[in-house]
């Protein structure tokens, strides 16, 4: 029997006063919402099919580590307005999950990137890594979500 291939789960949460719906449009919108909450390590965002939410395909780059990489994803909506995931060619996947808090304007935002992991020294190295180097990004994209959102909970927008 095989055992399940290794991977690194890297995410960070944050508590954003706005309506779990507004918040889950601005994130599925990949014409308009999510470039606006895109961290500068990302570039050249391009909508191949779709836009909005499941059957989405993107591609982008990201600089990491000195260089750019680049990345083709594939969007899903595993449980629609509260679950949306990106799945990568590699394996990857990033998740955005909400979880409205105890008001209406109450919401807390996950992002979860599950990546495949090599086994051993490299694996555990590759790991802390990634760690420390997407933590710090998601944080970012958190608050830029969150300064969007609260942008459009104004009123007259």
């Amino acid at each position: 029997m095989n055992s399940p291939r290794p991977s690194h789960v890297i995410s960070e949460s944050a508590r954003i006063p706005a309506a779990s719906d507004r918040i889950y449009s601005i994130i599925a919108d990949y014409r308009g919402g999510h470039p606006r909450i895109l961290p500068k390590q990302f570039s050249g965002l391009i909508v191949d099919e779709g836009g909005v939410g499941a059957g989405t395909v993107i591609r982008f780059e990201m600089r990491s580590f000195g260089r750019m990489q680049k990345f083709h994803g594939v969007v899903s909506e595993p449980e629609p307005g509260r679950i949306l995931a990106e799945t990568y060619r590699d394996g990857t996947v990033t998740s955005f999950t909400l979880t409205p808090g105890a008001s209406e304007v109450d919401t807390e935002v996950t992002i979860k990137t599950e990546m495949p992991a090599r086994r051993g020294l490299a694996g555990a190295l590759e790991g802390y890594f990634a760690a420390r180097y997407l933590r710090p990004i998601f944080v970012e994209e958190l608050k830029l979500l969150a300064a969007v959102a609260l942008d459009h909970e104004k009123p007259g927008r």
